[in-house]
């Protein structure tokens, strides 16, 4: 129901833009002021304001100030997190939303240097650019702030044996004294709170999380340190079991159940969302084309808009893949029961019907609700060997097999299509963790690229774009997926870059994906690929959600949505519910004690700008997880292997050393600059090398070397490397405490080059003592 607006009372949209153009902190009185509201119109803006707030508009900040659902006050309090060289960075120590917290330059007046890590402050904030920073107005008590560690038991100042908390965070440079470790032993992994500043900052345990290397342990870290919701609550799981009861009938769907639709998807999968069908167009018009449908788990009759278990689905906005477990979007119960397209059993299903001509081009689609009975969940390795040797698997129906064809030969259509479209062609290695029935490590190796892959990629693509173009035709909202073309910055980086492999980049051409494939082309016979792809892969934006479309320049695409994965990504059950709204998908029934409609819901409809940010940020969550995990495996792997050589590759260089992954296997490590010799070395920026005081030696990204593992930590995930013929005791086996002592500071050659000097310190670099 539309709100009544009071006479001389603000819009919500007024106020709105009163509260983001406001550099001081807003509440009800600087609003009543500033638009000269008195009486009873004060008494109206309290109710007003109470609505904006219920309806998510608005946010109500400590000290009764409004600020924008999402964001930032304009006036809060702030905990200093990081200080790096001049630069310091704070967080807020409040902050609900769904989306990690941001972080914010402090702009310091007066004495620099005078906040630390650990600091609160109460300021100001400011957006500036694509991020915000922040004004100290002034420094609070102090705080408490939480890390997620291993308790070590070692010697501390004066060889006085003490309690450690070793981060978990492989960034982490500290270890902390502990000062209460609570009922955890040594060996455990706990969450603990850090009191103080600088050298006095002391842990104390809040919660014991077990055994580090318990099944599943190493996953645990990273949804303990990201904060990853991985329990449903009892009112979502008890919707959950309602929606898995609703009847599965006919009335409202499309029957496709005596169609041979196969799923085909990495043997390890967990759910499945996705399955697709294809033969030859008998239409005389579209001689040598093909009918394809790609059929998508109808999630959305299951989790209906509004509900506990559409509230619960937003907060983690996606599943998060661990090689031990998954924290999945949707209970179990749906996720891997009635949502996953399962052989043989009847599931509800959103087809997408589409028309491919001789050209590979998709001439029409449109979208139904249907009731499908898979006839085979295929891995993809599978497929391949039956596609490639015309042999079925003997526990295959007879119809299989000729499916199977028939997606190949229309694939080949839609690959030349995509030939055609020059979409960014990076190749990157994926890796993949194989555990053993104990949760072991049986192998760690990288994912083989097959045309099963391709095949189902190429459908997926041609139904996400299929399902945008859809919703444009209806003017319906759109949740897209957006990527945008690199920006100029990035670019001038990557010339840059290019010019040290004596590779030429005009910053003045038209930047398409086309131009970045050409470049790996001119490489493809070159051992330095494999850098010239990261390069490429830095140089490009991050790909987002949101309702105005940009395009989606990896993929060369006018209009991208992403449709086919609903059980496990938010943004497809959003798609999902927009077609239901613009084709008059809805299907009869009204279920008792569960939301009547299956379309956009109220959240859905006002709010779509902040869902799309919101999920973006708890994607970029999830990846950094599961990167972190699998570094944590590596890890584990590796830890047998210590003092032995490894064959690697250098992936990254800094005045302080180098990083180098191992070949094969991944993870990074660094070999630091004090272990390089006794030689001085110099640091290349535009070249991303370390160059030997006398020329004599260099390093630089992408050169291959063997290396000795030094150490390798699972619960971090980090590795150290020596070169094979470093000096004994060159470096130090322990990382650093908060008792190490500073030396002295920076220095650049006439060049301008960073120096390193004895042993190979730069001289840029603070020296931290050994733990005494």
């Amino acid at each position: 129901m539309a709100r009544k607006q009071h006479h001389g009372l603000p819009s919500p949209e007024q106020i709105l833009r009163f509260i983001e153009e406001s550099k001081d902190a807003v509440g009800k009185r600087e609003i009543a002021k500033h638009f000269a509201l008195h009486g009873n119109d004060k008494i109206a803006l309290k109710a007003l304001l109470k609505d904006m707030t219920d309806e998510g508009l608005v946010d109500l900040a400590p000290g009764r100030a409004f600020h924008k659902h999402g964001g930032l006050p304009r006036v809060t309090v702030l905990r200093v997190a990081a200080i790096e060289g001049s630069n310091v960075w704070a967080v807020p120590e409040r902050w609900e939303a769904a989306t990690p917290a941001p972080r914010l330059r402090v702009i310091e007046q007066g004495r620099k240097g005078a906040l630390g890590v650990g600091d609160r402050i109460l300021a100001r904030t400011e957006e500036r650019g694509s991020g915000h920073v922040a004004h100290p107005m002034k420094r609070l008590a102090a705080s408490a702030e939480m890390v997620i560690g291993v308790l070590v038991e070692d010697v501390g100042p004066g060889g006085k044996p003490m309690i450690w908390l070793r981060p978990a965070d492989k960034r982490a440079r500290y270890d902390f004294a502990v000062a209460d470790k609570g009922d955890a032993d040594i060996g455990d992994l706990v969450r603990a709170e850090l009191t103080g500043r600088g050298a006095a900052i002391k842990a104390k345990v809040v919660e014991r999380l077990g055994d580090p290397f318990a099944p599943r342990a190493l996953s645990m870290i990273a949804i303990a340190r990201h904060e990853i919701p991985h329990v449903f609550d009892g009112e979502t799981i008890a919707e959950a079991e309602k929606a898995a009861k609703l009847p599965l009938t006919p009335d409202g769907r499309e029957d496709l159940r005596d169609l041979p639709i196969v799923a085909i998807d990495p043997i390890d999968a967990r759910d499945h969302d996705d399955a697709v069908w294809a033969t030859p167009d008998d239409d005389t018009s579209n001689k040598g084309g093909f009918r394809a449908i790609v059929a998508i788990a109808d999630v959305s009759y299951y989790v209906r808009p509004d509900g506990d278990l559409d509230r619960e689905a937003r907060r983690r906005g996606n599943s998060v893949y661990f090689p031990d477990q998954v924290v999945p979007m949707l209970p179990e119960t749906l996720s891997a029961g009635v949502c996953s397209l399962k052989a043989g059993q009847d599931r509800a299903a959103m087809a997408c019907h589409l028309v491919i001509d001789k050209h590979g081009k998709v001439t029409s689609w449109r979208f139904t609700r249907a009731l499908v009975r898979l006839r085979a969940n295929i891995a993809y390795e599978h497929a391949q060997a039956a596609y490639d040797a015309d042999t079925p698997r003997d526990e295959w129906d007879a119809d299989v097999l000729p499916t199977l064809k028939n997606l190949w030969a229309c694939w080949t259509l839609l690959a030349k299509a995509r030939a055609a479209r020059a979409p960014l062609d990076l190749d990157l290695p994926e890796r993949q963790v194989i555990l053993d029935e104990q949760g072991g490590i049986a192998e760690i190796r990288v994912r083989d690229r097959l045309d099963s892959m391709r095949l189902i990629e190429d459908y997926m693509i041609a139904a996400n774009v299929a399902a945008a173009k859809a919703l444009e035709a209806k003017k319906s909202p759109v949740m897209y997926r957006i990527h945008e073309p690199p920006s100029r910055e990035k670019l001038v980086s990557l010339k840059d870059y290019l010019e040290t492999f004596e590779q030429s980049f005009a910053l003045g051409q038209v930047i398409t994906p086309a131009v970045f494939n050409r470049l790996i082309d001119g490489f493809s016979e070159d051992d330095r690929l494999p850098e010239i792809m990261q390069a490429i892969l830095r140089s490009q934006t991050q790909a987002y959600y949101g309702p105005a479309n940009a395009g989606h320049f990896g993929l060369a695409l006018g209009s991208y949505a992403h449709f086919t994965s609903p059980i496990r990504r938010y943004a497809d059950l959003i798609v999902h519910r927009a077609l239901v709204d613009s084709y008059k998908l809805e299907v009869p029934g009204k279920p008792k004690d569960l939301p009547a409609r299956t379309g956009l819901g109220e959240a859905d409809a006002k709010g779509l700008s902040r869902i799309g940010e919101t999920i973006s940020a708890l994607e970029r969550r999830a990846m950094e997880a599961e990167r972190e995990t699998v570094d944590r495996y590596v890890a584990a792997y590796l830890s047998t292997k210590k003092g032995e050589i490894v064959a690697a590759r250098i992936t990254g260089v800094q005045p302080f050393g180098f990083f180098a992954t191992v070949d094969g296997l991944g993870g990074d490590g660094l070999v630091p600059v004090s272990t390089l010799g006794s030689e001085r070395f110099f640091y290349d920026e535009a070249a991303r090398s370390l160059d030997s005081e006398h020329g004599h030696v260099s390093f630089t990204t992408g050169q291959r070397l063997d290396l000795r593992l030094m150490d390798a930590n699972p619960i971090s995930g980090a590795l150290r490397f020596e070169l094979p013929d470093a000096p004994e005791g060159g470096f130090r086996n322990r990382p650093p405490r908060r008792d190490g002592v500073k030396g002295k500071g920076t220095g650049k050659d006439k060049a301008g080059k960073h120096m390193v000097g004895k042993r190979g310190r730069p001289a840029n670099i603070k020296h931290k003592g050994k733990r005494r």
